[in-house]
């Protein structure tokens, strides 16, 4: 598959374009692969661009005081991700971004974005759209988190996540769902869940 294909259903999905409206859009692109493991972005810098994942996957996340990670997001294939604060504001970031695996990604830098708005307004409700998508899986995770059992979290992660549970360890995904991981190892034993 063209590696512009899945982000033009992406697009379409949620608003009506032409052909060479979505050529512009696509020329405002930069294609870019990364190896597992790779920093994309470090706390403290600035992310400069909004990605959409073609293949592979994207976490991102923080350590604390104790030097701990803590996972904000897992973005697979045919999701956009960044550190939307520094992204939106300018200014450095909070959260590192990982691949953790081999991943191929286009990047909207925030000035083309700009380009790309004031040309095609219409885009301005695609990223709406993406907004308040990513708005509510947070404000859901966190009410998942207060009110679910740490396995009815592990479980609708797994229902959430089919392409990528496979790609991430036991530890990224204890993390993401909020527990250490000898609790997830204790949790899952015993269980089909993988």
């Amino acid at each position: 598959m063209d590696n512009y294909n899945l982000l033009q259903e992406n697009i379409r999905k949620r608003i009506e374009v032409t052909d060479d409206e979505m050529s512009y859009f696509i020329f405002l692109l930069q294609q870019k692969k990364y190896t597992r493991k790779q920093i994309i972005l470090r706390e403290g810098e600035i992310s400069h661009s909004f990605t959409f994942i073609v293949s592979g996957c994207i976490k991102s996340y923080l350590i604390d005081k104790k030097g701990e990670e803590h996972i904000l997001t897992i973005a697979p294939s045919d999701w956009w991700i960044t550190d939307i604060n520094s992204f939106v504001s300018g200014t450095p970031g909070n959260l590192f971004m990982e691949a953790i695996e081999p991943t191929t990604t286009l990047l909207l830098s925030r000035e083309k974005q700009e380009l790309l708005l004031a040309k095609l307004p219409k885009f301005e409700k695609y990223f709406r759209i993406l907004t308040e998508k990513a708005f509510a899986v947070s404000q859901q995770r966190i009410i998942d988190y207060m009110s679910l059992t740490a396995l009815e979290r592990l479980e609708k992660f797994a229902a959430s996540y089919p392409s990528a549970i496979h790609s991430l360890t036991q530890q990224q995904i204890a993390s993401y769902i909020g527990v250490t991981p000898s609790f997830f190892s204790r949790m899952i034993k015993g269980k089909n869940i993988f």
